[in-house]
């Protein structure tokens, strides 16, 4: 009955604002400019963006997020704690130390015996190595790091392994994605998987493909990684949020992140 009920007032949610099952997203499946940004029947969220979107994340020089990446090269060099360190102390030129990393992320990490975000491995590294205190989540110096990081990936696929010890945390992740959440009984796949390509309201619903973060989003008029858009996402099913870095939120990651894994790494991507 649940189920139903959903699928009905999605529908007409649907229908009311496009007239019709299927929107016309900006995509021409025969552009080869989209190539890069399809793996198989995987879409990045580039191919449901408008062209003037799209624009803005091809120039280095108008993507607001090169901002961040700017910002955490600076961080990059800079000694902080008490062992007097930076980054570059132990990892050296980041455009050949990283590159790959932000592929992988999240992962399993043996030393804490848990499945990492990349943001939480960065704040690992300054406690443990720097001596340092941790960056506060959503702030402009954590961000601008896992962008900085992240964006040496840039063109690379994603290849989150999701076997092994991040098994459990995986397997959390896809029970948590096909969960139904909040006042509006909704789960993640009801948008990004059966009503993909369909607009709910004014906005066009997209696979919900996390490669492009950290990115810069319109809408928000500032950078944001997959944490905050998750826990965006949990708020407009007008659902409780999970807190950042909780084992939900990352379990979350994992799982999405793991489903787009051959889909291009576009950080810093720019978004609606």
């Amino acid at each position: 009955m649940r189920k139903s009920v959903l699928a009905v007032s999605v529908a007409l949610v649907v229908a009311a604002v496009t007239g019709k099952a299927l929107a016309d997203p900006p995509f021409d499946p025969k552009d080869p400019k989209m190539a890069p940004y399809i793996a198989g029947d995987k879409r990045s969220g580039y191919t449901f963006a408008e062209p003037e979107t799209r624009a803005m994340q091809d120039d280095d020089f108008t993507n607001p997020g090169f901002l961040w990446v700017e910002e955490g090269k600076k961080l990059w060099s800079k000694a902080e704690g008490a062992a007097g360190k930076a980054c570059k102390d132990c990892h050296g030129d980041a455009e050949k130390s990283m590159k790959g990393v932000g592929a992988v992320y999240p992962r399993f990490d043996p030393h804490v015996n848990s499945v990492l975000i990349l943001e939480q491995k960065i704040n690992q590294c300054r406690t443990e190595r720097m001596k340092a205190d941790e960056w506060k989540w959503d702030s402009k110096p954590l961000n601008a790091m896992t962008t900085f990081v992240k964006h040496q990936s840039r063109g690379m696929p994603l290849a989150v392994q999701a076997d092994g010890p991040a098994a459990p945390y995986f397997e959390m992740g896809r029970r948590l994605y096909l969960q139904r959440r909040g006042l509006n009984d909704v789960a993640c796949k009801h948008c990004h998987e059966d009503y993909w390509g369909q607009h709910l309201r004014t906005e066009l619903l997209s696979q919900g493909m996390p490669n492009g973060f950290p990115q810069y989003r319109l809408k928000w008029q500032t950078l944001g990684t997959a944490q905050k858009r998750i826990r965006g996402c949990n708020e407009e099913v007008r659902a409780e949020p999970y807190p950042w870095g909780s084992i939900e939120n990352v379990a979350l990651e994992l799982y999405a992140t793991w489903r787009a894994n051959g889909l291009k790494v576009e950080s810093p991507a720019v978004r609606k």
